[in-house]
């Protein structure tokens, strides 16, 4: 059964992906020099890693099911499963390792609903959800850190920590919401009961507010890959569909 999406016809990469050829091919790339050397048993791919990658990202951005995306690729609901499941924490970002001492990092916390009840839990969007830790540099608003999803019921302040996004960071210097009391983050300051601020922390507030915004950008960004709306995805395969959204909204990012 020929397919009618391809890798082969560029004009199909920009609308399923949000990269460009150029960008696309270099992700391609990158994927080969991974798995060189790399000998996996069974039969051989039906589709080149051009059309795998095409068909992962194709499904993390349109949110079809796979019995919907499946013959636009000419391949079986089964193939197209094993593609995504081999491919998807492939194309994982990995976690920066060190930052300049000058550096400045955004996190917040954003909620993904989430089938899988194994892993949610009902959250404030009143659906089952997924709480992820988004760490992003402040300077180039590329995605640097991802924590471990927690169920939705965890605040920003406990999730911080328990999924591993605060080890990840360090002593880095860290700009948050008023959702991290006691975390050691730098957050807006708090007006007590009956008191007013100063000018000068009003000033401060709002220079946070604008900067912070940030990160909120890059959510609106991330979820135009629709499956971070509406995850079908089991076990942890949310993680690796917001770790492979990640890489490839930096790599939109970094042109």
């Amino acid at each position: 059964m020929a397919g009618v999406i391809t890798a082969s016809e560029p004009s199909w990469i920009t609308p399923f992906t949000g990269l460009s050829p150029r960008q696309f091919r270099k992700l391609v790339t990158m994927l080969r020099r991974q798995e060189a050397g790399r000998v996996r048993p069974g039969r051989p791919w039906c589709l080149c890693l051009e059309d795998r990658l095409l068909l992962v990202a194709a499904y993390w951005r349109t949110n079809l099911t796979l019995r919907q995306l499946a013959p636009l690729f000419g391949v079986s609901k089964s193939a197209a499963n094993r593609v995504v499941n081999h491919l998807g924490p492939r194309l994982a970002l990995h976690p920066r390792q060190r930052f300049w001492k000058d550096t400045v990092l955004i996190v917040d916390g954003t909620l993904v609903p989430t089938r899988d009840h194994a892993v949610a839990e009902q959250s404030k969007n009143y659906r089952y959800s997924t709480n992820h830790q988004v760490v992003i540099d402040a300077d180039t608003r590329l995605v640097v850190v991802i924590g471990h999803p927690l169920p939705g019921n965890r605040n920003d302040c406990r999730a911080w920590e328990e999924s591993g996004a605060k080890a990840a960071v360090g002593k880095t210097t860290t700009i948050a919401d008023g959702g991290y009391p006691g975390s050691g983050l730098v957050m807006p300051h708090r007006r007590r009961k009956g008191e007013d601020l100063p000018d000068w922390k009003k000033a401060h507030n709002t220079s946070h507010k604008q900067v912070r915004a940030r990160v909120e950008h890059t959510f609106a960004r991330m979820k135009t890959w629709k499956i971070l709306r509406d995850c079908r995805l089991k076990g942890d395969g949310v993680h690796h569909a917001m770790l492979g959204i990640a890489r490839l909204h930096n790599l939109v990012l970094a042109g």
